[in-house]
């Protein structure tokens, strides 16, 4: 799930110098696709919502282990969003100059 480099928040737009790391929330979530050629899932209510997580590196662990668990099952796949980039999308945008 690659994008801007967020696993360990250093240098992350919006951080304050000497405050607290900011919080880049993650969400892992997943279920079992109609098609493994797709995105579209096969029974809504039955996604299973691993967990929010503080950064990219507990929700790339999460993530990893879900998916470890169903390798069995060809469709069944585990997504990690962004949910900082959704809350706040100007701090996390790219700086473009």
């Amino acid at each position: 799930m690659a994008g801007n480099d967020d696993r360990t928040g250093a240098g992350t737009p919006g951080a304050k110098a000497g405050g607290p790391a900011p919080q880049l929330l993650h969400l892992v979530f997943g279920g079992e696709l109609e098609d493994v050629e797709g995105i579209r899932f096969a029974d809504l209510e039955g996604l299973d919502i691993v967990g929010i997580y503080p950064n990219y590196r507990t929700a790339y662990d999460a993530w990893k282990a879900k998916a470890q668990s169903t390798v069995d099952n060809a469709r069944m796949r585990y997504f990690i969003v962004h949910l900082h980039r959704l809350l706040d999308p100007e701090a996390t945008a790219p700086d473009v100059r």
